[in-house]
């Protein structure tokens, strides 16, 4: 039996980044050496999915700064009811679970997560979408399950508008 997972922001002084492997030596060598550093400069924040009994463990991670993309680079529908000027996103940098844990859906509930921390936010600072740069095709797939788009010209750069997210059943529940 598993136990209860949270969601929390990174802190050195409890989680174990030195342990956290998911495959990626990029994905490891961010959370190990910049995510922190990050954090303190407003350059991202790092938030870890632990289990309640182990909260050392890092099971995956995700970061979320600010963005802004072109409303030319958005479906046209979407565009015609947006200015003509950048609008403020927020950004999904990196997603990451540990190799060991990977089938079990963590991945999903970290994406849950940070769309619920977006949705959050909006609330008290206006964002239109969540982008993500999708590192290859499958990360591509994954994310295109839940509802992000391509953005026109950039086939592995995605974005999910926050207000579909409100009313999508293919976003998943951080639940």
């Amino acid at each position: 039996m598993f136990g209860v997972f949270e969601e929390q922001p990174l802190d050195p002084t409890i989680h174990k980044r030195a342990d956290f492997d998911c495959g990626v030596p990029a994905l490891n060598g961010y959370l190990q050496r910049y995510a922190d550093q990050h954090r303190k400069r407003g350059i991202s924040s790092a938030y870890v999915l632990v289990e309640s009994k182990a909260p050392e463990r890092i099971l995956g991670y995700y970061t979320l700064s600010a963005a802004e993309i072109a409303c030319s680079l958005l479906d046209e529908r979407e565009r015609r009811k947006l200015p003509r000027y950048p609008v403020p996103c927020f950004r999904l940098g990196r997603l990451a679970c540990r190799a060991d844990e990977q089938g079990r859906g963590l991945g999903k509930r970290l994406l849950a997560c940070a769309i619920d921390r977006c949705l959050i936010a909006r609330a008290h600072v206006a964002a239109y979408a969540l982008t993500v740069d999708a590192k290859d095709d499958n990360a591509k797939a994954f994310y295109t399950r839940y509802g992000f788009k391509p953005l026109l010209g950039h086939v592995l750069t995605m974005y999910l508008p926050l207000a579909a997210a409100l009313n999508q059943e293919s976003v998943p529940a951080a639940g």
